[in-house]
């Protein structure tokens, strides 16, 4: 079986975010989501989500195209990536929160994975920073 992962916040899901676990899905058998957890959420967006995290966990557990998600490490990414041994990792067009050199530090630690970055879906439009939720 291949393992495909993706990681994200995933608070309110759009157009753009569905077009994105489309574009994983094509990589492999199994389409993983990792969810960001709330103190890196704060750190990367400068805010809090606005749903919890088991809120946005059962949402992406009720859509078709999801296999499985796990929460994100709250210490140790690469250890993380690592328990799940994935096959192929699909970053979002825009995703730069702990990509730098991941490959590299993944294959240091004995996986070598192909990592592969998604197109964007409607930037202008479906973008999580720029949709204004009252």
């Amino acid at each position: 079986m291949k393992k495909v992962l993706v990681f994200g916040t995933f608070d309110v899901i759009h157009p753009g975010h569905i077009s994105f676990l489309k574009q994983a899905k094509k990589y492999g058998d199994f389409l993983i989501v990792s969810l960001a957890r709330e103190k890196y959420i704060r750190k990367i967006k400068g805010q809090s989500a606005r749903h919890s995290e088991t809120e946005r966990k059962a949402l992406l557990e009720s859509l078709r195209l999801v296999n499985k998600v796990v929460f994100g490490s709250k210490t140790d990414y690469v250890g993380h990536i690592l328990s799940i041994k994935p096959s192929v990792i699909v970053l979002g067009y825009d995703q730069k929160a702990f990509t730098e050199k991941l490959g590299e530090k993944l294959a240091e630690r004995g996986l070598k994975v192909r990592i592969v970055r998604a197109g964007a879906y409607k930037p202008a439009i479906y973008k999580s920073s720029k949709l204004k939720w009252n």
